[in-house]
């Protein structure tokens, strides 16, 4: 079982790839979205949830993803035939660092992907290209929440903390007009979905070749996030206006 089919089995109970809850989600939707968008591009999309509940909170826009995950993107047609909502999304298995279009963007989401770009700060340079006058980012991004041990990051990168990270992100240009600070609750709630839902795919299908793997690999995340970061990691969402356009 790869990476990718691993972080797919356990996103399963709680699709959207990030420690925030449906509220939050709407929340930040609601901010992030401009009354008249009328294109909204997800860069690093995984399964498409941003820009399904997108598309199914407003009649208006037109949405685009771009993921390197061919089976995400399935999972995310899928979805969207379910919903009603696949004549107005189109996904492309691409690089998200490399991706072009030939329109902007009023709305760019980056949400637990900027590490596809090399951090943050190349994640923001790319969505400003994409972004039309006016538009906003939505960006999520990991910070400490306290002095990391030297293995937090190792396993989690070299972040800065949460006013360090704000005051990276208005230094490039950029003025938050909204944001979510994840709550502990969001936070263990994510996990204990991750870890969870992963064991409970194993623990179902104990005669797969994969489930020993599986259970393994929950079992170490688990133990990871209990040991290693649960105390010192926290994860925040920036609605994202360019200061000058």
């Amino acid at each position: 079982m790869d990476r990718e089919e691993i972080s797919r089995r356990a996103h399963a109970d709680h699709p959207i790839a990030a420690p925030l809850d449906d509220d939050a989600v709407r929340g930040l939707l609601e901010r992030a979205l401009p009354r008249d968008a009328g294109r909204v591009l997800d860069l690093g999309c995984g399964g498409g949830e941003w820009l399904l509940r997108a598309l199914a909170a407003r009649p208006g826009p037109r949405a685009e993803g771009v993921d390197l995950s061919e089976r995400a993107l399935a999972d995310a047609r899928r979805a969207a035939r379910r919903l009603g909502v696949e004549d107005r999304l189109v996904l492309h298995r691409e690089d998200a660092a490399r991706f072009t279009a030939p329109h902007a963007f009023d709305l760019v989401l980056c949400v637990g992907a900027t590490h596809a770009f090399g951090g943050l700060l190349p994640a923001l340079a790319a969505a400003r290209g994409h972004l039309a006058p006016g538009g906003r980012v939505l960006v999520g991004e990991g910070y400490w929440d306290r002095e990391p041990s030297a293995g937090a990051v190792a396993l989690l990168g070299d972040l800065d903390d949460l006013p360090g990270t704000l005051d990276r992100v208005v230094a490039d240009g950029w003025t938050p007009v909204h944001g979510h600070v994840s709550t502990r609750r969001e936070l263990d709630d994510y996990e204990w979905a991750w870890a969870g839902t992963l064991a409970s795919w194993a623990l179902d299908h104990p005669g797969h070749p994969d489930s020993a793997e599986a259970l393994a690999a929950a079992t170490a995340h688990r133990d990871e996030w209990l040991r290693v970061y649960r105390d010192v990691f926290g994860f925040v969402c920036l609605v994202l206006r360019p200061t000058a356009d």
